[in-house]
């Protein structure tokens, strides 16, 4: 089992807690992620935490695959694995319709076409065997629309690439999972509960078999946040205000992946409600409904020794090679290293 830090996107101020980070580094973490919605973006602090690092790998979960061109990620993804000596990993998503028009101005468009179309041109800028040219749905290298020049012409990397820099992608969905794991290296669940593979299993087998891999292959590495102390059920409450805006208010009511993935994991009834409370404003009651065994469920909470046991669950995901890292959103350093005495 791997171990992971999250770093999340943050507020107004950016805040990158880099004694924090080295600590979890000290303690065997094998990666720190970064991320982004809109407001900082996830390439800066992640190119800031791998030049005051020495081992510990560093990803993002996730930049926005509508925000750049595959060539600009792929880029990215070059310089920052050249400069660190092969830590930086990358993590990509669709993000939403909300986000990818709203604040980008672009066309939602297919997320699993956009998805495999991404990737397929960074492995080929990856690889430098030839000049790029693709031709899909989402992207055409060199440009065939026709409000181009026709001056493009199919280039190769001038840099050097490493052509296995892991590629993660962000999914829930069914067609996601089944994408991710036809071409990427990893996924990311927001949440699992590891005690129900079933949820996620068959549509990543799904996607691997297409790939001709199989799960030892490929990383399932779950979003865990832990929050450490006497009071459970005032640990729970953070996690519960974040689950509530994700199955009430990310995406419309007839529009919400968390909304469906949390009624696959078998709290419709708790779904549907939760949406009903948020998007009719009353965020205080939606966040009341998220059941206590939703969060237990997915996530470590409570005393010290609650969460040592919470922990055998994940050992056993582990060892069946279900899930391959966790992933864990946690500002306490205590918290770090209890995770660490159990599962490194």
């Amino acid at each position: 089992m791997k171990l992971g830090l999250i770093g999340g996107y943050g507020g107004k101020m950016i805040q990158v807690d880099i004694e924090r980070i080295k600590y979890a580094e000290d303690l065997g973490y094998d990666s720190i992620w970064t991320a982004e919605a809109y407001g900082a973006d996830a390439v800066t602090p992640a190119a800031w935490i791998l030049a005051q690092t020495d081992k510990i790998k560093v990803g993002t979960s996730i930049m926005q695959m509508p925000a750049r061109s595959p060539a600009c990620s792929a880029m990215t993804a070059m310089t920052l694995n050249q400069l660190s000596n092969g830590r930086f990993i990358v993590g990509l998503g669709a993000s939403g319709p909300q986000v990818v028009e709203g604040w980008h101005g672009v066309a939602y468009g297919r997320p699993v076409t956009r998805t495999k179309e991404y990737i397929s041109i960074m492995k080929k800028i990856f690889a430098r065997e030839a000049a790029v040219e693709h031709e899909g749905f989402h992207y055409s290298l060199p440009y065939s629309g026709e409000d181009g020049t026709g001056l493009g012409k199919p280039l190769k990397s001038i840099l050097q690439a490493d052509k296995d820099i892991p590629i993660y992608t962000a999914s829930i969905t069914p067609n996601g999972l089944s994408g991710s794991a036809e071409v990427a290296d990893g996924v990311f669940p927001i949440w699992m509960d590891p005690s129900k593979p079933e949820v996620l299993l068959p549509h990543i087998e799904k996607g691997l078999a297409k790939s001709g891999r199989t799960l030892m292959e490929f990383d399932i590495a779950p979003f865990i946040t832990c929050i450490m102390g006497d009071d459970i059920n005032a640990c729970r409450q953070p996690i519960k205000g974040n689950m509530a805006l994700y199955i009430g208010g990310m995406g419309a009511r007839d529009k919400n992946f968390y909304n469906d993935y949390c009624k696959a994991l078998g709290f419709e009834d708790a779904a549907v409600k939760i949406q009903d409370l948020y998007l009719s404003g009353k965020k205080d009651e939606a966040m009341a409904a998220v059941p206590d065994e939703l969060v237990d469920a997915c996530h470590l909470v409570g005393p010290a020794e609650h969460i040592r046991e919470q922990l055998t669950r994940w050992k056993s995901a582990g060892a069946s090679g279900v899930v391959g890292s966790m992933l864990i959103g946690s500002g306490q350093t205590e918290a770090l290293k209890i995770i660490a005495e159990e599962m490194l």
